[in-house]
């Protein structure tokens, strides 16, 4: 009996970090949705300053080999309880501010954790989870992402040849409409590319099924006011995933040698982050250049070396807020970028 306990609840306690991060927000925002009042104003504060102070708690999250999956699909079913329930809130007789800080804290709680969840799924291998996972984003509208992650950023991330990845001295406002359009249409070649050239049996038409039938549910549960409420969750989800994209490899860049060959994607192409609620909230998205070594590698097993890694000043979500101001940005970030670019003469790489 000992021993049964202990291999049900040793996973669970590694876990537990991720485990109260992403769910209490969620768990805060149904109630909210569903009674509205001093609910929607803790799940937003849940998700901003409680995070902002909890992250200056020094705690070591060492990598474990701890199954995530369970979680990972469990997030995946919440998305949709949840979306449906703050759709369904939209058409309540609930007071205006209630509603705005529903659509603020569901933006965040979608843009930030469900988006590093749904990032999970669509790298796993299996398909009930990528399939999972590719139904979180269309349901917000962005379903395209999870074609143009896969087979565009994680090929040509750290080059011109991404739209996810920022440029040096490029502003937040300059790079959302380059990197949205510019995904769909990246994504869509590759697809098209993977499928000699076809356009229609592409994932697409699920991309754009999806957000239709997400509207239409949307129509159903609240009429046209919880369509509005759909799109602007959504829209402020996108906002949130923009800005992951943004902060996380903003100026860094892979050499090219002189016969137009890329460097392999390494530990200083991608910025990252050491504060420990935070990523957990995110599952280890913040550790990122681990993530792009190795793609499959689970979210609990992330490492982090802060020699080889570069590392953000602040936690991620506090970079991101600092992105919507590019004066700001600039000034705290073109220098360390800078210093960890790596020559297109590099000896190690030109020698290969």
């Amino acid at each position: 009996m000992r021993l049964f306990i202990g291999v049900i609840l040793t996973p669970m306690f590694r876990l537990m970090p991720y485990i109260v991060a992403t769910l209490v927000p969620a768990a805060l925002l149904a109630a909210a949705s569903v009674w509205g009042g001093i609910w929607a104003l803790a799940a937003v504060l849940t998700i901003t300053v409680v995070v902002f102070f909890l992250d200056k708690v020094t705690v070591e999250m060492t990598p474990s080999d701890a199954d995530g999956h369970r979680l990972s699909e469990a997030l995946g079913i919440v998305h949709f309880v949840l979306l449906a329930l703050a759709i369904w809130s939209m058409g309540q007789p609930m007071a205006l501010i209630d509603k705005v800080l529903i659509i603020i804290g569901c933006g965040l709680w979608f843009g930030q954790i469900s988006n590093s969840n749904a990032h999970e799924l669509i790298h796993r291998n299996a398909r009930w989870p990528f399939r999972l996972g590719a139904a979180c984003y269309a349901s917000l509208l962005f379903g395209h992402h999870t074609s143009a992650h896969r087979l565009v950023h994680h090929v040509y991330a750290a080059t011109d040849r991404d739209p996810a990845s920022a440029r040096l001295g490029e502003g937040f406002w300059r790079y959302v409409p380059r990197t949205w359009l510019g995904s769909f249409r990246a994504g869509l070649r590759a697809e098209r590319r993977r499928r000699d050239g076809a356009f229609w049996p592409t994932p697409y038409r699920w991309y754009v099924g999806g957000a239709v039938a997400s509207l239409a549910c949307a129509a159903g549960l609240a009429g046209w006011r919880g369509v509005a409420g759909l799109v602007a969750i959504a829209a402020y989800a996108q906002l949130q995933l923009m800005l992951s994209d943004y902060v996380q490899h903003y100026g860094l860049r892979r050499a090219t040698t002189s016969d137009g060959r890329v460097e392999p994607m390494g530990p200083q192409h991608s910025w990252n982050t050491p504060h420990w609620y935070s990523s957990a909230m995110m599952l280890n998205a913040p550790r990122h250049s681990e993530h792009h070594m190795h793609p499959a590698k689970p979210f609990p097993a992330l490492e982090l070396d802060r020699a080889t890694m570069p590392m953000l000043p602040r936690p991620l979500p506090v970079m991101a807020v600092l992105a919507l101001v590019p004066p700001v940005w600039r000034h705290l970030m073109d220098r360390r970028a800078l210093r960890w670019q790596k020559p297109a003469t590099d000896a190690t790489f030109a020698a290969e």
